[in-house]
């Protein structure tokens, strides 16, 4: 059904939205689905984030996953961070090579490498990986990881549901990154040196319980294989992002990989707005449809303050948010020609639950930070 769409205009407003704000005020962006959806632009003459307190569901939380502690070398040890009906955030630490293999059952499986380096074997052969790389896993894919600098990753499963690649539209199919610069496991020497008749465990994740099912060799026993369905892997460095000197392009314009209720999307360093009338920071919104987690992998994010790599913020639907006071303060005065933020986001239709474990490596100020 197609929505209620009448464009109208009402009081002191721009003709057009993040351009030419009306002086003295902050844009606020209001929006279904998103930023997929109709929109309004409004202009207020208080930023919408400088209330005095927040308490309840709505307050925006941040944490820092350089504060877990545990062991393990399976995947399925990792602490579960966040979580719905539709995906599961986890955050993985690896300082040795797995000795078993594990399979997700329940979905896809990204995995967003943070810090280290390794190979990956799977059922598909062997890949190699480091820093900055996404490598997407099909549900029921058989993996293990070895590792040859220790290795951190977040991993967002696509829960009963599979990973695919934004409708680019306009643009074209080579915008963002041309997609013949994935690179997949290859049945190398290194893959057939791997097989043997050694006893091997496959550590499966079905409904959220873990099962064990034992072979008398390694099952990575592949000789060759063709077809559609096979993992895949991308760097941040391959992102070439849509932008405009003359409008603060959405974060939708920056997603990676789409799930039904969420998508992933890829903050990389980019050029700043140069049209002096552009504004060149976020815009606030209001945040009615999506809960936004954000993991902050490199660089200075423009517009967070007291945010470092490896920590997580998360802004539930349902609140505005937007740029902190420093970012405000920097929007006319920018600190180069080029952001040099890399960062993931992960906008969820449905309520992200957080976990007990999340809670303890929470920062607690981070929802006075606009103050």
């Amino acid at each position: 059904m197609p929505w209620i769409n009448i464009p109208k205009v009402e009081g002191n407003a721009s003709r057009q939205a993040h351009t030419d704000l009306p002086a003295g005020t902050y844009e606020r962006e209001l929006g279904k689905e998103g930023f997929y959806g109709p929109s309004t632009q409004m202009y207020h003459r208080h930023p919408p984030t400088s209330w005095l307190t927040v308490e309840g569901l709505l307050k925006p939380r941040a944490f820092d996953t350089k504060k877990l502690v545990y062991s393990g070398n399976c995947p399925w040890d990792a602490p579960l961070l966040f979580s719905n009906a539709n995906t599961q955030i986890r955050f993985m630490k690896l300082e040795n090579d797995m000795d078993h293999l594990v399979r997700n059952a329940d979905g896809d499986e990204l995995v967003f490498v943070h810090q280290g380096s390794g190979e990956l074997y799977c059922d598909y052969g062997h890949l190699v990986f480091s820093e900055g790389d996404y490598v997407m896993l099909p549900r029921g894919t058989m993996w293990r990881i070895c590792v040859q600098e220790s290795v951190s990753a977040l991993l967002v499963e696509s829960t009963n549901d599979s990973y695919r690649l934004p409708e680019k539209g306009l643009v074209g199919n080579q915008a963002i990154f041309d997609p013949a610069i994935l690179d997949v496991p290859k049945i190398d020497d290194a893959f057939i040196a791997q097989q043997n008749e050694a006893q091997w465990q496959v550590v499966v994740k079905k409904g959220n319980q873990l099962s064990t099912i034992a072979y008398p060799f390694n099952p990575l026993d592949a000789v060759g294989w063709h077809g559609t369905l096979m993992p895949v892997r991308l760097n941040w460095r391959d992102i070439r992002p849509l932008m405009s000197h003359r409008y603060h392009v959405p974060p939708s314009a920056h997603t990676t990989f789409t799930s039904s209720r969420f998508v992933v999307c890829t903050f990389v360093p980019r050029p700043y707005e140069t049209d002096p009338k552009a504004l060149n920071v976020p815009f606030f919104h209001s945040n009615d449809d999506y809960d936004e987690l954000i993991f902050y992998h490199a660089g200075q994010f423009f517009s967070r303050d007291h945010i470092e790599p490896g920590m997580m913020t998360l802004h539930p639907s349902g609140i505005s948010h937007g740029p902190h006071p420093k970012a405000l303060k920097n929007a006319e005065k920018k600190r180069g020609i080029m952001t040099d933020e890399v960062a993931v986001m992960i906008d969820a239709r449905d309520t992200l639950e957080i976990s007990e474990q999340a809670k303890t490596i929470e920062w607690t100020g981070y929802v006075d930070s606009w103050k």
